[in-house]
């Protein structure tokens, strides 16, 4: 086994080379989430509290956009990203940019034999998710602090590298393929879900903002990638594409929720409503799409 990458040594994943970079991660949304989780908001909690990510639901129209219907719509998601990721009882897994590790607890509860590692930037995150995901039966949990363009693993760690929803914030999707590539067994899965631009809006996710405009509510987010980029990507990197699902409708219940949501908790961050009309507004009119993707590791 080649340990080609240096922060790897001894078996472990080392500390960042850099740890002032964790001063420079700005992710607003997460602020706002930690703090109406560490003051008890037990609507915030049930919606956020587990999943970070968009809902899922099969049948959209029948949303009721209860706190219920959208913490099973967001486990949803999860749930369809393992089964593209050919999740399955006894697998290495690597949840990259896991949040608060809702998928991790995801797998931890419907898989066994499983080796469960999260790796994220944010050690606020790491923290609450250590404090909340416990492994079940003969499962094994790690939560990592990392970086995903720099995985800290040895080649050919993971069967599965999934990445929910958090892609956009890497700043390199190229150099992430390339490690995910190397810590995958031969046969291994990446699966991925990601906003898509359509050919008209992407020469506009192009323009160049000035840097205080640049990280928003969201935080920085590259939403410049199409269709065509990941299939050349997948190219390039030696991954075999084997899924593109358009889910979008399956999501738009969301931003109604999250609407409604925010005029409940009287957010004020122009930010947060700007970003999230626009993303709505895009979506509806099929301008950004949701996709979830599947790529395999070619076998030797």
């Amino acid at each position: 086994m080649n340990d080609s990458n240096p922060a790897f040594k001894e078996g472990r994943p080392q500390p960042l080379q850099n740890p002032d970079n964790l001063a420079q991660v700005k992710l607003p949304y997460f602020d706002y989430l930690l703090a109406l989780l560490k003051a008890g908001d037990e609507i915030i909690e049930k919606s956020f509290g587990r999943h970070v990510h968009w809902g899922y639901w099969d049948i959209p129209e029948l949303a009721t956009l209860t706190t219920a219907d959208f913490e099973q719509a967001t486990e949803n998601l999860s749930k369809e990203i393992c089964r593209v990721g050919k999740i399955q009882n006894g697998l290495k897994v690597l949840d990259v940019g896991c949040g608060f590790g809702g998928t991790i607890a995801h797998i931890n509860e419907y898989y066994t034999g499983m080796d469960l590692t999260g790796l994220n930037l944010d050690e606020r995150q790491l923290e609450r998710a250590r404090e909340g995901v416990n492994p079940r039966t003969d499962n094994i949990i790690h939560f990592e602090q990392g970086n995903a363009c720099a995985l800290p693993y040895p080649d050919q760690s993971f069967d599965v590298v999934l990445v929910v929803e958090c892609i956009f914030h890497f700043p390199d999707r190229k150099q992430f393929f390339k490690e995910a590539h190397r810590v995958l067994k031969p046969g291994g899965y990446l699966a991925l879900s990601d906003f898509i631009p359509g050919t008209i809006v992407l020469p506009f996710t192009r323009i160049k903002l000035p840097e205080r405009l640049s990280v928003g509510f969201y935080g920085k987010c590259n939403v410049q990638f199409s269709a065509e980029h990941y299939r050349k990507l997948a190219a390039q990197t030696q991954f075999n594409l084997q899924l593109a699902r358009d889910i979008t409708l399956n999501t738009l219940p969301t931003y109604t929720y999250i609407r409604r949501l925010g005029q409940q908790r009287k957010v004020s961050s122009i930010f947060a409503i700007i970003e999230t009309a626009a993303i709505e507004l895009l979506s509806r009119l099929r301008l950004i799409r949701y996709f979830i993707y599947a790529f395999q590791k070619p076998s030797l």
